[in-house]
């Protein structure tokens, strides 16, 4: 008695798609729900919209969308025109992964035979950013220090300004390595960084006693499995991301950008690093 191979039938929208997709993926649970934000994250340009930035982007629903749209022909000049957005925001290889998840997606999606061509085939892997944007003028950032930003965005923001510093370099910096009574920190990847005394008194107020862990801590607990140097053994909250921080700044200077788009993180950052050290 031969057996006939059934094709479960294609779901309507696109977010139950995802969920088809993520419940066979063989993911771990934080894994899981950053593959979800950026599958859920596809939706808009699918239908002609932005999504949300910074932490919008996370709670929003999403617009109802038929999953038959991506075979539609107009799918693949939307998911450009998104990934040309996309690129204003985040570093090129986060761009570069969310679109690698949407890919898998997408693959898994036509073995389920739902649907029938790849919209992303002809996307190219973002190699930098569209365009190269000029660090923020004394205005603006009198403007920037002058918002309603938290402690932790601010003392950011100061050692940027101060240090000349990267991001990432900032981002990677521990507890243990900041001298705020010196005003300065010890970067592995930089050296001895000086800042300014009014950066040195947000710190001292970030770290609030602190001597371990990263200084500069997500909102949440740590995700299982995080390296030890990732987290703070006090809180159990993990190291801020790039990407995190790259999207509370823009969302922060929105307002203060006449274009209404924000500005990048690396505009903060003077084109002298005048506060490092050999």
């Amino acid at each position: 008695m031969s057996s006939v191979a059934t094709v479960e039938a294609a779901p309507v929208e696109y977010a139950v798609a995802v969920e088809h997709y993520l419940a066979g993926a063989d993911l771990g649970a934080g894994s899981r729900r950053v593959y979800r934000i950026s599958l859920t994250s596809w939706a808009w340009p699918l239908v002609g919209k932005v999504p949300p930035a910074g932490q919008s982007r996370r709670l929003a629903s999403p617009p109802v969308v038929p999953l038959a749209l991506l075979d539609h022909p107009g799918a693949e000049r939307r998911l450009a025109a998104a990934v040309a957005h996309r690129v204003r925001y985040a570093q090129a290889r986060t761009v570069n992964r969310e679109l690698s998840v949407l890919r898998s997606a997408i693959a898994w999606w036509q073995d389920q035979q739902w649907i029938g061509t790849d919209p992303t085939a002809a996307l190219q892997q973002v190699t930098g950013r569209l365009e190269a944007l000029p660090p923020l003028t004394g205005a603006q950032r009198a403007a920037l220090f002058a918002t309603l930003a938290g402690l932790r965005e601010q003392a950011l923001w100061h050692l940027l300004q101060d240090t000349g510093m990267t991001a990432e370099a900032a981002l990677a910096l521990d507890a243990g390595g900041v001298d705020v009574a010196g005003c300065r920190a010890r970067s592995g990847s930089v050296g001895i960084v000086r800042f300014g005394a009014g950066t040195a008194d947000l710190l001292g107020w970030l770290l609030a006693g602190r001597h371990v862990g990263p200084v500069f801590l997500t909102d949440r607990r740590a995700p299982a499995g995080t390296r030890a140097a990732g987290a703070c053994p006090l809180t159990g909250r993990g190291r801020m991301s790039y990407r995190r921080a790259a999207e509370i700044f823009t969302d922060a200077t929105r307002p203060l950008d006449p274009a209404g788009k924000g500005w990048m993180l690396h505009q903060l950052r003077r084109s002298r690093a005048v506060g490092l050290q050999a």
